[in-house]
């Protein structure tokens, strides 16, 4: 691996690579904070997609691009002399710093849970009004429940058995058959949605990350969707054309594909 130094030296390659971008190519010269925020988000669910998938290349790959964009702020916000790059690195490394009191003070912790409990309450002592102003109002709404769990748990508001959660589920479950039998579209979303936070809720104390549960199972339906697309093809056949019976032969067997 390369040595800190070497690290370094890239780190301010990729800085003079910028600074000649920003000057010298139309298209960079045209960018503002707003228009890179599209790709920026696209970015890292690309990134996201390698980790899924385990690749390490294209993890590496996409840390780049994400990491382009990183810098790619600070030069914009040099260029107004707002903050550069060196402010963002020093915001963090102090923030870090605060943050964690058993590592650069005299707090003594347990483990980890207690950890992320005093990691929230330093937030509300920097003057934060809820833990739930930290959780980004454009978050997809799986990830955003997701981390509203997470930051509740952080001052005790929370379940203290999994069959519990269990529990809920099944109660959420229940009303929203009610609400469907009852025929009202509005409170069948409602209790579709109570359904899902209690699910994600559950996935938690599975220590199941449902964000990418989910998407696993998109994967995988994915893959075999186009076995069953591939076979129909091979038959001369569209899947209009066929019955669900033949398409579930198909559908067993890309099952069974590794």
């Amino acid at each position: 691996m390369n040595t800190r130094q070497q690290q370094l030296d890239a780190f301010n390659r990729l800085l003079d690579i910028m600074d000649d971008l920003r000057e010298k190519c139309p298209w960079d010269k045209k960018q503002t904070l707003e228009s890179l925020r599209h790709l920026t988000i696209e970015e890292t669910y690309e990134l996201g997609d390698a980790i899924l998938d385990n690749d390490l290349q294209e993890i590496k790959k996409e840390l780049g691009d994400l990491l382009l964009h990183i810098v790619f702020y600070a030069k914009i916000g040099s260029e107004t002399s707002d903050f550069d790059m060196a402010d963002v690195c020093n915001e963090i490394c102090d923030k870090l710093i605060h943050r964690h009191p058993h590592i650069y003070g005299d707090v003594v912790v347990a483990d980890e849970e207690e950890v992320k409990q005093n990691w929230e309450k330093l937030k509300l002592k920097e003057g934060k009004k809820s833990v739930l102003e930290g959780v980004p109002k454009s978050l997809p709404a799986l990830v955003k429940a997701s981390r509203i769990q997470d930051k509740v748990k952080g001052v005790g508001f929370d379940w203290e058995e999994p069959h519990q959660v269990w529990d809920k589920v099944q109660e959420e479950l229940q009303e929203l058959q009610e609400e469907v039998k009852a025929g009202n579209q509005d409170k069948i979303e409602g209790e579709f949605g109570d359904v899902l936070f209690s699910m994600i809720n559950y996935a938690r104390f599975l220590k199941v990350n449902p964000e990418d549960a989910l998407e696993r199972t998109n994967k995988k339906f994915i893959k075999r969707f186009i076995y069953l697309e591939s076979k129909a093809n091979e038959l001369g056949k569209s899947l209009a054309d066929m019955s669900l019976a033949e398409m579930d032969i198909f559908w067993e067997e890309a099952k069974r594909l590794p």
